[in-house]
């Protein structure tokens, strides 16, 4: 490796507060709170989400509506859509087709 141009390596602990999870490892991150581990001092660093407080991976995810996603969009654009004249997918009565 090259001297110098790397940047410094430390131990850290993550903290989520809110699972009262904590997750050892080394990151590039510091901050001014530590805690010694194992005889290590290590940088403690706060998140507001980890593995133990996603909804994700709680099996508490909630899921969105898309129905009533579409549904109130027609509702909001229901002026625009009946001044609009019908797109017809229908092929002509006549039997012709254009030439391709």
């Amino acid at each position: 490796m090259k001297p110098g141009i790397h940047p410094d390596y430390h131990p850290v602990v993550f903290v989520d507060g809110s699972a009262d999870f904590e997750l050892i490892s080394r990151s590039t991150k510091t901050s001014n709170e530590t805690r010694e581990i194992d005889g290590v001092e290590h940088y403690v660093i706060r998140v507001e989400i980890s593995s133990a407080s996603h909804p994700f991976f709680t099996g508490q995810q909630r899921f969105v509506d898309t129905a009533g996603r579409v549904e109130r969009f027609q509702r909001k654009y229901e002026k625009f859509y009946k001044d609009q004249a019908p797109v017809s997918t229908e092929e002509p009565a006549d039997g012709n087709q254009a030439a391709d």
